[in-house]
């Protein structure tokens, strides 16, 4: 792992920086980086960037932000954001992506939950809103809940590639102020294209861990995944982006289950003809 030292951001003017580690993973988030680091200025100690080989000038502008900067071939999703925590040093990791951003209220709850000491938590929630194709997601996508900041000595990852999320034993609790997300979708065609890259590495991780795929998966899952996100969570009223992300979870859970069959299909024919 090729690095430059992680050191503390720099608060010459501002409140005091509180005992989190902002990680952030990366590969040629040029674009995104700036974005998200500005939104944590000021706000932590630390902030350790593990990248996996940007060729573009991420490296450059983490360090313009004061961060930390550790390079590492890509170790799957659920190894490499164990890297990456393993390189924070605060007894408290706030982990975004790149394509993220934390809003002011957010940034103002994570200071007064600190205000009142050491929190008895050992993790908290942040809802996360979607910017897609030109809007915010106000139903499809909500609420979405996700534990980003944790307590370093209790985190772990949990989940299958390529869907993997921090975990902490003991209490949790939520945080007010929305987690701003920036996916870098072109088009519907390249939410598609993204969707089924995605559902392939789910369908291996499944076919890893010994999971199977029946025919009532192709049919049932990819009609109630349409279901959920459209009816349940009201995604109509999001108007044609709504059914635009309905359709494209309809097309991920189908190719998910899809392509584990096939799998199977693949593997069973190897051992019937070694």
């Amino acid at each position: 792992m090729e690095s430059t030292q992680t050191r503390p951001v720099d608060m010459a003017a501002g409140p005091q920086p509180l005992p989190i580690s902002v990680s952030v993973i990366t590969l040629n988030e040029e674009r995104n980086l700036p974005r998200c680091l500005e939104s944590v200025r000021g706000l932590a100690t630390e902030i350790a960037v593990l990248d996996s080989g940007s060729v573009d000038s991420t490296a450059e502008i983490a360090r313009g932000f004061g961060a930390g900067f550790e390079v590492l071939p890509w170790q799957g999703h659920s190894g490499q954001y164990t890297a990456a925590f393993k390189i924070c040093s605060q007894p408290w990791i706030l982990t975004i992506d790149a394509d993220e951003a934390v809003t002011p209220e957010l940034a103002a709850s994570i200071r007064a939950l600190f205000a009142r000491g050491d929190p008895k938590e050992n993790g908290f929630w942040m809802n996360r809103r979607t910017f897609y194709l030109g809007d915010w997601i106000w139903n499809t996508w909500q609420p979405e809940w996700r534990l980003r900041l944790v307590r370093r000595s209790s985190v772990r990852m949990h989940g299958v590639d390529p869907h993997v999320e921090p975990k902490v034993d003991g209490p949790t609790g939520k945080l007010a102020g929305d987690l701003l997300h920036y996916p870098v979708f072109r088009d519907f065609h390249d939410h598609l294209t993204k969707t089924i890259k995605y559902a392939r590495s789910m369908a291996d991780s499944y076919a890893a861990a010994g999971r199977r795929a029946h025919w009532y998966h192709l049919v049932f899952s990819p009609l109630g995944a349409f279901f959920k996100h459209l009816i349940l969570k009201q995604g109509w009223r999001d108007g044609w982006r709504g059914w635009l992300i309905s359709s494209a979870k309809l097309v991920n859970v189908l190719a998910k289950y899809a392509f584990l069959m096939e799998l199977q299909h693949t593997n069973h024919e190897s051992e019937r003809h070694p």
